[in-house]
């Protein structure tokens, strides 16, 4: 029964990578770069 949630589990991180990895390629260098640095400037909307 282990094994079966097991494979489950590889399958479903298999699958969001391959989406992380189809998002990546389709997007533009701009708009990567752009969602990147989201994390970075949030502090400068505060004041």
């Amino acid at each position: 029964m282990a094994y079966f949630i097991f494979i489950g589990d590889m399958l479903v991180m298999a699958f969001m990578i391959g989406v992380v990895i189809w998002v990546s390629m389709k997007s533009s260098d701009k708009s990567t770069s752009e969602a990147a640095r989201i994390p970075l400037e949030d502090e400068d909307i505060d004041g």
